[in-house]
């Protein structure tokens, strides 16, 4: 191995060497802490800490970095004190995590590192995003974001580094290519030469590095840097390397040809450069005496610290508290101006005033730019907002989520529309595991709007029109707001926007120039969690939701005999179970009337929670009345079959003769 110091003075070649040789002795010390049986899993990354301590070394302190399972030498470089690291593998209170995650799973605002998820993909697209606010704060600040050879072939790094090259972020998007995913030889993850010519795909420039050579890494590194301030731009880096240990230690290494091992082994970055700063008169024996002394003493001083600490005591209201960033809310009455406005309009009303509001916010989209979005609801706002605030993507909903989880980390409010709400599924990873988790996991807010233009009777088919809230009122750690009104859909989506945690706001698309009202003007809010009493009776009690409501006013216009409260939810997560439990108290007998396929819609779920808290004050079975268990269709006839519509009032009929 070939050392080129360039212009590196002797104080930086031996401070590159602590920063290496540290998460080396941390690692080894680990090692034998699991044969002690004192450590239950590790991931190791002995063999590529060149890589971790190459980029951490380059970075600001300010700059975020985006590191893996295997990356030790980023959060050792970082300065995180010991102890900490330790509480957090053994899950006590001195991590990042209250226990409720383990390894580095996490994050940290105050050491700019922001920890991956099982699901590897997402975290690149999290870096797209903060990159993107690092952009529009022009403060020529790097992203660094790793993956390794095996997570290449996700379909979220495809979609990450396509967003990154059309953004022109300034990302390095580090691959550490060590030959193996788990036990999957690189022949079969991949049929490329070089991970690095995938960039050539993306207009990206692109390097291969010698990721066991710590000075290469560092001076490629530090030019890139350099050149990405003045320039920013993607660059994409395929670090040759290899592990020593298994993907984790009980898997082993047995799947490895031994020659493969042996080879990598004469690789050993921390061996070489050693050898070379010994062989150059560079490292003394004494300095590195006494270096390995104080590293030592540093792991067993912290190990006693993280040993010595109590072990997490379960506490309900901190689990139930955590899972949700605590949010005061703020009313902002509206005045007495209104304006007769459909419910695109306040849609669309809303968003710009939020936009005016919060100068951090940022709406992403497809089409959403000069031509409006699919229903026109942006049109004109990059006349006033600029494209940098209103920005088209590529079709690649993942990513896109994924980048305002990076906004929101990075500073700034991200609004999200999906084209449909259909077309979710393909965001559905990042939204269920990286925006519902992120305070739970580690306290740090996921402040991201999803729009989701939604619902039936347009006969657009199965892929535009479905209703599909349950996907995410299952889901702890996201909020699902669905008016049904002007009113209430303007008031509530500026709470939804000003509300740090992530909320899926269900917008449906036969009500946008259907329905009409008088709205306030300016700007107002309305609380999340609070449903509204549109009719009050004694007979029945009708919960609804959405386009439903509109429904059932129109059967009870029918029907002026029967006196019913009508309640609209407004928001299914928080849900207003103190306006439902009053209400069926009263009446005694209830109907939950949804447009969603029946089962396992939310109605199965307030069905149990009134049976469970008011069996006593019910006069007969709760009834649900729902769409066809099948996949919404597109001829009229079939449409008009599949939704409950038909088939209400005679449900209604049945449940008050029962």
């Amino acid at each position: 191995m070939t050392f080129d110091r360039k212009n590196l003075t002797d104080d930086q070649l031996l401070d590159l060497y602590k920063r290496i040789l540290k998460p080396r002795l941390i690692e080894e010390k680990m090692l034998i802490l699991i044969r002690q049986g004192k450590v239950s899993k590790w991931f190791s990354g002995i063999g590529q800490e060149a890589i971790s301590v190459g980029v951490t070394a380059v970075l600001d302190s300010d700059e975020y970095i985006l590191p893996m399972h295997r990356n030790l030498g980023v959060f050792t470089g970082r300065d995180i004190p010991l102890y900490r690291l330790f509480s957090q593998w053994q899950g006590k209170a001195n991590g990042f995590t209250k226990g409720r995650d383990r390894s580095f799973h996490f994050g940290t605002q105050q050491y700019k590192i922001i920890g991956m998820i099982s699901h590897l993909g997402p975290q690149l697209g999290v870096a797209d995003g903060i990159a993107l606010a690092n952009k529009l704060k022009k403060n020529g600040k790097v992203t660094a974001v790793f993956t390794g050879e095996g997570a290449t072939s996700e379909g979220d790094f495809h979609e990450a580094l396509n967003i990154a090259s059309v953004w022109e972020l300034p990302v390095m998007f580090v691959i550490e290519n060590n030959g193996y995913g788990l036990s999957t030889p690189t022949n079969e993850q991949y049929r490329c030469e070089n991970l690095a010519d995938k960039g050539k795909g993306y207009g990206m420039e692109s390097h291969i590095v010698d990721g066991n050579n710590i000075l290469e890494v560092y001076n490629l590194l530090f030019e890139l840097k350099a050149s990405m301030k003045e320039n920013p731009r993607p660059v994409l880096l395929e670090f040759k390397t290899f592990r020593m240990r298994g993907h984790e230690e009980a898997s082993g290494t047995k799947y490895v040809p031994q020659e493969l091992m042996d080879m990598w082994a004469i690789k050993d970055p921390v061996k070489n450069y050693f050898n070379y700063l010994t062989e150059n008169g560079i490292l003394t024996a004494d300095f590195d005496a006494t270096l390995h002394a104080e590293i030592k003493k540093d792991i067993d001083e912290s190990l006693a610290i993280a040993n010595a600490e109590p072990e997490i005591e379960a506490s309900l209201s901190e689990e139930l508290n955590d899972t949700y960033k605590p949010y005061v809310f703020e009313q902002v009455n509206p005045s007495d101006k209104k304006e007769n406005i459909r419910f695109i309009d306040a849609i669309s009303t809303s968003l710009r005033q939020s936009m005016e509001r919060h100068e951090n916010s940022v709406i992403m989209g497809q089409d959403i730019a000069e031509y409006g979005g699919a229903f026109k609801i942006t049109d004109g706002f990059v006349a006033q907002f600029g494209k940098e605030r209103v920005i088209n993507t590529p079709i690649c909903e993942s990513a896109v989520v994924s980048a305002g989880m990076g906004l929101s980390i990075n500073g700034y409010k991200a609004i999200v529309e999906m084209q449909f709400a259909d077309f979710v599924s393909t965001g559905f990873n990042p939204i269920v595991n990286l925006l519902a988790k992120s305070h739970y996991r580690w306290l740090e807010k996921a402040d991201v709007v999803v729009r989701m233009p939604c619902g039936g009777g347009t006969q657009a088919g199965p892929f535009h029109s479905q209703t599909n809230e349950a996907w995410f009122t299952k889901t702890p750690g996201l909020k699902v707001v669905y008016p049904a009104f002007p009113y209430d859909a303007k008031g509530l989506l500026n709470t939804s926007i000003n509300d740090p945690n992530p909320v899926l706001f269900f917008e449906h698309k036969q009500l946008y120039r259907s329905v009409y009202q008088d709205v306030p003007t300016d700007y107002y809010t309305i609380p999340l969690g609070k449903a509204a009493l549109l009719k009050e009776g004694n007979d029945v009690t009708i919960i609804s939701f959405g386009a439903a409501v509109h429904w059932a006013l129109d059967t009870l216009a029918k029907n002026p005999g029967i006196s019913a409260d009508l309640l609209d939810l407004r928001t299914l997560q928080p849900l207003d179970t103190e306006a439902i439990f009053a209400s069926v108290k009263k009446t005694g007998r209830v109907i939950i009337y949804q447009e969603d396929s029946m089962f396992g819609g939310i109605a199965s779920d307030i069905s149990a929670m009134i049976m469970e808290n008011c069996f006593k004050y019910l006069d007969a079975p709760v009834k649900r009345t729902a769409s066809l268990d099948t996949p919404i269709p597109f001829t009229k006839a079939l449409e008009d079959q599949y939704l409950p519509k038909g088939r209400f009032e005679t449900d209604l009929k049945q449940l008050l003769a029962y």
